[in-house]
């Protein structure tokens, strides 16, 4: 919008805003038939001001998109710069080290492939076998097209990688199959499980930056990178230092999903905070990027020892190549609805008598209120409230459970239920519900909540 058409917008409004006011001021029945007439037109024709805001809607959505897929927000300085990720990318007859990625390495390890990205003549290639997905110069050439998903590589003249990147996308989004496993149309919001980002990671040659920061040696951190798995992430590893439970299993947690977060107060399981918080935390603290972040909960030695050594409270980068782009990223992430389900994926008639249930004698939406299936409000709890051990709480500054969004969870059965995945199916988490609430639940009912939990959203 021009400039000129904007102040022609505002004088508008204020014009409408002085007439109303004086129409208030005047005592009833004071106002002519003109003026009535004159005032209503300008109050009730659609101009102006809500114009701006819809365009600054969908700008904001338009952008957030571009960011939430493609900004690395510099963070090619840590991945490419620091641990010469790149370099196992390229492999060694490209200029980089070692046996290089080749796409059936990279599908292997849950990259995904935006199908959008490739030329025609390359899609028939590909369903033609004519492609060697075996050779990581095709990987390089994917990433010339910005077709991997969530990475960013960076290209000399000459045609070699010299860095790479990563962005949101990497982590929460996926793609739905439609030409091949692994290489579809994206799926923004959708946590990618299948996903190794400790595999990922491990790749890098030199993993010393990340040592150091923990105080240990490059191997040790290879083991801990290793025993993540398909579709988990440790966000608190470089707060706390804790890469186990005390049962010496992994302390990563699932990757959760990035939609459905309209009127959700709290972005993830640990309760850290809202969606732009949690945004700022992970493209400055996660992602390694270039801008600025401050929470004083993390000066905390006790609680994170890490964090506080490392000055993580408060990370002022310049230029900042984040703050300026958190408005956009929130509202195209507000914007991203929960996903259906397919049609025919669950029993109708069971997910109502589930519905009657989940909201009377199992008391589920005493928490999961619809349709947000989260508390309005300040949506957490201790353990002990839910019936579980304390380990993955105790490592965010409130000690608190989120309750989790329940609209979607369709999407996201690839690894089990729960921050750490402990139910491997629904109904074992109905029943955890149903033993630590006393509930006295029967079969029956358990599988008929269980299909109204694989129908939402459903209104």
């Amino acid at each position: 919008m021009t400039r000129a058409r904007v102040v022609s917008t505002l004088t508008t409004s204020a014009i409408a805003l002085a007439a109303g006011l004086i129409a208030l001021a005047r005592p009833s029945g004071a106002m002519s038939p003109d003026e009535r007439n004159s005032v209503g037109s300008a109050t009730t024709t659609r101009g102006s001001f809500d114009d701006v805001v819809d365009a600054n809607a969908r700008q904001l959505v338009d952008d957030g998109r571009q960011i939430f897929r493609f900004d690395t927000f510099g963070d090619e300085d840590f991945w490419g710069g620091a641990l010469r990720l790149h370099e196992a990318i390229a492999g060694a007859q490209n200029g980089g080290v070692g046996p290089g990625v080749s796409p059936a390495v990279a599908l292997g390890v849950g990259l995904k492939v935006d199908v959008d990205a490739l030329p025609r003549g390359l899609r028939k290639q590909l369903r033609r076998g004519d492609v060697d997905v075996n050779d990581p110069a095709t990987t390089l050439a994917l990433l010339q097209l910005d077709a991997v998903v969530g990475v960013t590589g960076r290209f000399d003249q000459s045609g070699q990688l010299t860095s790479v990147g990563i962005q949101c996308a990497l982590c929460h989004s996926t793609v739905d199959d439609s030409f091949a496993p692994g290489i579809g149309r994206r799926l923004d919001g959708w946590p990618n499980r299948d996903l190794d980002v400790g595999a990922v990671v491990g790749l890098a040659p030199d993993l010393s930056p990340i040592a150091q920061l923990l105080g240990v040696d490059e191997a040790t951190v290879r083991a801990v990178l290793a025993s993540w798995g398909p579709g988990r992430f440790d966000a608190q590893l470089l707060l706390d230092g804790k890469a186990f439970t005390p049962a010496s299993s992994t302390a990563a947690t699932l990757i959760p999903p990035a939609f459905g977060l309209a009127g959700v107060n709290l972005h993830t399981s640990g309760a850290w905070g809202s969606v732009p918080y949690w945004n700022a935390f992970v493209a400055n603290l996660e992602m390694h990027g270039k801008g600025t972040f401050i929470d004083a909960r993390l000066n905390d030695a006790t609680q994170f020892p890490v964090a506080s050594t490392a000055g993580f409270s408060d990370v002022r980068s310049q230029p900042d190549l984040i703050t300026a782009k958190l408005p956009a990223l929130h509202v195209y992430q507000l914007a991203i609805p929960a996903p259906r389900p397919p049609a025919g994926s669950f029993d109708a008639a069971a997910a109502e008598r589930g519905r009657a249930l989940f909201e009377g004698k199992a008391r589920c939406a005493s928490c999961h209120v619809p349709p947000l299936y989260t508390e309005p409000g300040w949506n957490v709890h201790t353990a002990a409230e839910i019936g579980i051990d304390d380990f993955q709480a105790a490592r965010g500054p409130d000690r608190r459970y989120r309750t989790t969004p329940l609209a979607g969870l369709w999407t996201h059965a690839k690894g089990g239920y729960y921050h750490d995945g402990r139910f491997a199916t629904l109904p074992d988490l109905i029943r955890h519900y149903d033993r630590t609430f006393g509930l006295m639940l029967g079969d029956g009912e358990v599988a008929d909540i269980a299909e109204f939990l694989k129908s939402l959203p459903n209104e």
